[in-house]
């Protein structure tokens, strides 16, 4: 049991988070169903690797890790993903956007 690998040692949690609700996001990696995504199939592809969103959630994981509800516009999927995975396209306050419910920038 003490060789469990973390995927960070580092708590997220004690920093702002690194995007806000609206913004414009670009997926970095292709992000597959681990089982988590009720309908799909455990390994199919969700996400694909340039695919553009915006985040509609913020939650939490593990007490560690903050997780984006992203919602993609060329699959339709609302995917959860952690900052890592994710590269800032533009920023909701910076104009162009879909109105989303809960968009309103903090």
């Amino acid at each position: 049991m003490s060789n469990i690998a973390r995927d960070s040692e580092i708590v997220e949690l004690t920093d702002t988070p690194l995007f806000d609700y609206g913004d414009k996001v670009r997926a970095n990696r292709t992000i597959r169903n681990d089982g988590t995504y009720v309908g799909k199939e455990i390994g199919e592809v969700l996400v694909k690797k340039g695919e553009l969103g915006y985040v509609v959630s913020i939650g939490t994981f593990l007490q560690q890790f903050y997780i984006y509800g992203v919602e993609f516009l060329d699959s339709g999927y609302r995917v959860g993903m952690k900052g890592k995975e994710l590269d800032l396209v533009r920023r909701s306050h910076e104009g162009e956007g879909p109105s989303l419910p809960g968009a309103a920038s903090r």
